[in-house]
């Protein structure tokens, strides 16, 4: 007999764990990226050490973009990113109701973002940035990239909400 873990959900939750962790590595780093291009503009513009940079506006913006698109594919992840807690205390049962219409929220966000991302992307795709030539496509794809990942760690939560729901236990 299989171990749980060998089952389709049992890999697909691992699947998910490993890419939430790498998400969060790569939140760590363009956070502590994000910081050279900042301290740069910063000294360049009151002192006169270093050379204006105009490239670092553009740079710092971009990683902003990531960084925050990143934080949010966490934050659904972790249920803790469009998630408030404003019912009074409920069953176990009613609790994954009100989860599963919250997420079904969330769910239709992120598919504007897929459809709306996937033509921003399109949009952008032979373009570059105006300073750093960077091709914008690596900008605008974190749109689709982000609605994507929210349907994949949704998937995930809206399966452990039903199991609760239809009196299943918990996975």
């Amino acid at each position: 007999m299989p171990s749980p873990d060998a089952s389709p959900a049992g890999l697909w939750r691992r699947f998910t764990a490993l890419y939430a962790r790498f998400l969060t590595f790569l939140l760590a780093m363009s956070v502590a990226i994000l910081v050279i291009p900042v301290t740069l503009q910063i000294i360049s513009r009151y002192t006169a050490l270093i050379p204006s940079y105009i490239w670092t506006e553009e740079m710092a913006r971009f990683l902003f973009i990531w960084m925050v698109l990143i934080g949010a594919m966490v934050g659904v992840r972790e249920s803790s990113h469009f998630e408030c807690d404003v019912w009074p205390t409920l069953s176990r049962r009613g609790e994954a109701a009100v989860r599963i219409v919250a997420r079904l929220g969330t769910l239709a966000l992120a598919l504007v973002f897929v459809w709306a991302g996937t033509e921003f992307t399109r949009f952008a795709w032979y373009r570059t940035s105006e300073l750093a030539e960077l091709p914008l496509w690596m900008i605008h794809i974190a749109w689709p990239v982000a609605g994507v990942t929210w349907i994949v760690f949704l998937g995930e939560q809206f399966y452990d909400e039903a199991r609760i729901l239809l009196g299943g236990s918990e996975a």
